[in-house]
């Protein structure tokens, strides 16, 4: 990693907009004194800078090196100050919590009365727009004052704010059991995939059911429900239950239309949401709906009423290009798909900061898979040695299992033999590490190794007896999990007939598409 990549200041500098710069300035410029601080100084040389170089900034002589860190933290603070007062990081959450120190404030000065105004108002506000969580530190602060501020009124204001206590903090309280239940069963996800045994499958089960709290659906608001669908939708993952992850997905987007002021409020969550239902439909191979929720996703984002910032758009763009690839995947058009991959990487660039190692990596396996099934195997491999000689990547074992089997697939059909001994090797032993080992994997890899032993003339017999054998895990409920990573049955039957594997998987689309219209 680059120093330019380390340093905290240096990325929030480099992520100012020319609008947020110059709001910066004004506002150090406020008074005349911070005109030429040392600070500003800084904030001008690291803006010129293409990279960190503590070195070369200390060559300006604005600073010293032992007043470095100090005079850096206070720029950083200053900024984040800055962007605070800036029209396009505020919403109702950052009002509510402005009016929130205002009463505050108010109330430190005696002004009992137009702080208890204050507050009521942003209570009302905070309850309306499901910030359930200030409009209870509201309530609290305004019981501190009515306790002291006495009224006639008090016995009937105490028994009022109680009971908004009471109701606040049940409210909270499942949502934080929800939210709680929901990240550590995305947390098992990430780490591990789908389960892989009955035995795997029965203790996720246990945790949810152990971990769920009680509830009645037709008292949730909107944010308990919202956990409530990821909790569902994250357990349905795991269990590779995905018309169920379709259902809670449908539910969690269904929602926000529902409560169309909640999408500009929480368009994180928005987002999160059309792209798991996006997953479920690619997941469950219904391509015309997948196709008409994606359009309406992606016409949604691209208005001008929708919220933008550094995040939501580095988010649009993971999501977005992710399910442009799926849609190739699905109907077997991969050499369509390949037209796609330079503009996609093009913009990896541009969102480095903001998106996630793992999701790069699944990205390049995607665009692995898309080359496989076009036939260029060698760029295949490119992509996957980018994967299996990442060793920061701790996530996602399954990614990583599937890429050494898939990166063995394609030396073969490469023909580059002369690697496949060292590899088989190399894969085994990591396989058996991760305890990932399954039946479709040993299969695999027995065949590979067996195909060097095989004769030409015997090598189609070859590929028809594994079909069959990895036919029987086709449909089973834990192996079956293997094909939704690589598609090795359409491979094996390209081989067989001597078609190209996308032929083949177009072919099994429209056979499905044609059932499901039925």
């Amino acid at each position: 990693m680059t120093k330019d990549q380390k340093d905290n200041l240096f990325l929030l500098i480099k992520s100012l907009t020319k609008s947020e710069k110059r709001q910066f300035k004004l506002y150090v410029g406020r008074l005349g004194v911070n005109t030429d601080s040392k600070f500003l100084n800084l904030f001008t040389i690291l803006d010129k800078l293409k990279v960190y170089d503590e070195a070369q900034i200390l060559k300006f002589g604005i600073v010293k090196k032992s007043q470095l860190a100090n005079i850096k933290a206070h720029l950083y603070r200053q900024i984040l100050v800055s962007l605070k007062l800036n029209p396009s990081h505020q919403n109702i959450r950052s009002q509510i919590r402005e009016q929130l120190d205002f009463a505050s404030i108010l109330y430190h000065k005696g002004l009992y009365k137009q702080s208890l105004r204050l507050l009521d108002k942003s209570k009302e506000i905070a309850i309306q727009n499901e910030e359930k969580n200030l409009a209870f530190e509201i309530v609290e602060l305004e019981k501190i004052i009515e306790s002291q501020y006495i009224t006639r009124s008090i016995q009937g204001r105490a028994d009022e704010l109680t009971m908004q206590a009471k109701e606040l903090s049940a409210a909270n309280v499942i949502a934080s059991k929800l939210s709680n239940l929901s990240l550590q069963l995305y947390g098992i996800f990430l780490k591990t995939g789908y389960v892989k045994s009955a035995e795997e499958s029965e203790w996720v089960s246990s945790y949810f059911n152990k971990h769920l709290p009680k509830y009645k659906i037709e008292e949730l608001g909107f944010r308990e429900k919202l956990w409530l669908f990821k909790a569902y939708l994250w357990y349905s993952f795991l269990l590779q239950d995905f018309l169920n992850c379709y259902k809670y997905s449908l539910k969690w987007v269904s929602l926000f239309y529902q409560f169309p002021t909640m999408i500009n409020l929480n368009p994180v969550f928005y987002l999160k949401g059309n792209n798991y239902l996006l997953e479920s439909l690619f997941l469950i191979r219904n391509r015309d709906k997948f196709k008409e929720n994606f359009e309406k996703f992606e016409l949604i984002i691209q208005k001008e009423s929708f919220p933008k910032d550094e995040n939501v758009n580095a988010l649009s763009f993971l999501y977005l290009s992710t399910n442009k690839v799926n849609l190739y995947f699905m109907d077997g058009s991969f050499d369509e798909g390949l037209l796609v991959i330079p503009k996609i990487e093009a913009q990896f660039k541009e969102y480095n900061s903001r998106i996630d190692e793992h999701h790069i990596m699944s990205f390049y396996y995607k665009f692995a898979c898309m080359h496989f099934g076009a036939g260029q195997n060698e760029k295949c491999i490119g992509y996957l040695s980018k994967i299996i000689s990442n060793k920061s990547l701790s996530m996602r074992e399954d990614l990583l299992c599937f890429s050494r089997v898939l990166n063995l697939v394609a030396h073969y059909e490469a023909g580059q033999d002369y690697h496949l001994q060292s590899l088989l090797k190399s894969t085994y032993h990591f396989l058996l590490k991760m305890n990932d080992l399954h039946e479709v994997q040993k299969e695999m890899i027995k065949f590979i190794k067996g195909l060097q032993d095989i004769y030409p003339q015997d090598i189609i017999k070859a590929f028809k007896k594994l079909h069959v054998k990895l036919k029987e895990f086709e449909n089973h409920p834990f192996e079956g999990r293997a094909f939704l990573y690589l598609d090795i049955i359409s491979w094996l039957e390209s081989k067989i007939g001597n078609t190209p594997v996308g032929q083949i998987v177009r072919g099994k689309y429209l056979t499905q598409n044609t059932k499901q219209k039925k």
